[in-house]
């Protein structure tokens, strides 16, 4: 294999291991049970509401020359600074970083280790995760070569035994309407994009440090390995979505997601489920923890104009994220969660118009379209009852035609600043 192709599957498999946080692992069994027979049209609204949408950000976001978040650059500079800090203090040190120590403590270590002290373990899980990140160029490697193939015989074990042991029938009828819908709702809500813009900055680093310095060659290489990571995503997805339909019979609509997994690989694997479920929640939350933290310490490492080293910004995040993780994963999620809500339609509409940014040759596009989804969520985080009116509310996506109206408006009003610069 050549060195070039190596690095793709390298880069590719960290993508996937960064995306596949303990949070997507509880999303395509709940929805094989929802679905049963029909799993696979529920399926497909999952992968583009989650796996097409979180690739394209990646790679759409590598097109920009900038330190910041490349999709929202085109609104604004101080619109781009701003937003983009709010997002990346969430996603980062507030919430994302801290529930991934938080996660692995109560379903890896509490149920076998009961006794456990959650701020002995904080520590020791950030500790490792400083280790692995404080060399920004390593970080790819580290995730790419090491824990990546780790997860993936994991969550392979408990998938070919759910395939070759079936826990029960599958149910014929599902237990929703509009399956496609629903699955894209569900994979909408996973917020993965978020993470598309932010590992782009890891990822782009991680090409640049390769060596390879061509802009052409850089987006190739991460387009390629951003199908490496989809095909990872939609394999692993796919493989528990079925082995949810297994017990379609047995549980209903109601029960939880994350009760559900447990249940799952305790009558697949005995006792010993236990302790795979937390190996696998344990890697992927490894992952994403040093991939996350990376990407966003090289993103205040620009806005701090290199003032600020990324080793000292590594090691804030990592003790910061060990206090925050000892509240607990829902009050992590109560408190940031509302935030992301107002923020995401922004970045979901930028990623969307930055699919065509070189033939976009008028910013007012972006900045009217960035402007109007900024109203509308907030509006609909506000729970004003028109928002719910509007098309696609029940899909979570109401901003969606105000938008694109906006962007047609914008289009046609000439801004000062025009064109897109690679």
């Amino acid at each position: 294999m050549s060195k070039k192709n190596f690095d793709i599957i390298i880069i590719g498999f960290a993508v996937f291991a960064t995306f596949f946080g303990a949070g997507n692992l509880i999303f395509p069994p709940h929805l094989g049970v929802l679905a049963g027979q029909e799993w696979y049209t529920a399926f497909a609204g999952f992968l583009v509401g989650d796996v097409v949408l979180c690739i394209l950000a990646v790679v759409v976001s590598c097109k920009y020359e900038t330190k910041g978040i490349g999709v929202l650059s085109r609104v604004g500079e101080k619109f781009s600074t701003i937003v983009g800090c709010v997002m990346l203090a969430c996603i980062g040190p507030l919430m994302s970083i801290p529930r991934t120590g938080a996660t692995t403590f109560e379903i890896s270590i509490q149920p076998l280790f009961p006794e456990a002290n959650p701020i002995v373990f904080s520590v020791i899980f950030f500790a490792i995760t400083l280790v692995l990140t404080i060399r920004p160029s390593k970080v790819v490697d580290n995730v790419g070569k090491f824990l990546t193939p780790a997860l993936l015989i994991a969550l392979a074990i408990l998938i070919i035994k759910g395939f070759l042991t079936p826990l029960g029938e599958v149910r014929p009828e599902p237990y929703v309407e509009d399956l496609f819908a629903y699955g894209l709702t569900q994979g909408y809500q996973t917020m993965d994009a978020f993470g598309g813009t932010v590992i782009a900055l890891l990822v782009i680093a991680s090409v640049v440090g390769k060596g390879y310095v061509d802009k052409k060659d850089q987006v190739s290489m991460i387009g390629k390995a951003g199908i490496v990571a989809g095909i990872c995503l939609a394999l692993v997805y796919g493989g528990l979505c079925i082995v949810g339909t297994t017990v379609s019979t047995q549980y209903d609509a109601g029960i939880d997601q994350t009760a559900l997994v447990v249940a799952i690989t305790s009558a697949l694997l005995g006792n010993g489920g236990q302790i795979l479920l937390g190996i696998i929640i344990a890697l992927a939350c490894l992952t994403t923890a040093i991939g996350t933290t990376s990407a966003i310490a090289q993103f205040f490492v620009g806005v701090c104009n290199n003032k600020v080293k990324y080793e000292w910004i590594v090691i804030g995040f990592c003790v910061f994220s060990a206090v925050i993780s000892n509240f607990g994963v829902s009050t992590i999620i109560q408190f940031s969660g509302p935030i992301l809500s107002v923020i995401y339609p922004v970045v979901i509409a930028m990623v969307l118009l930055s699919i065509f940014t070189e033939k976009i040759k008028n910013d007012n596009t972006f900045r009217f379209a960035a402007y109007v989804a900024l109203v509308i969520s907030i509006l609909t985080v506000a729970n004003v009852p028109i928002m719910q009116k509007l098309p696609l509310a029940s899909f979570g996506l109401n901003w969606l035609v105000p938008v694109a109206i906006a962007a047609a408006i914008g289009f046609f009003i000439p801004s000062k600043k025009k064109g897109f610069v690679e």
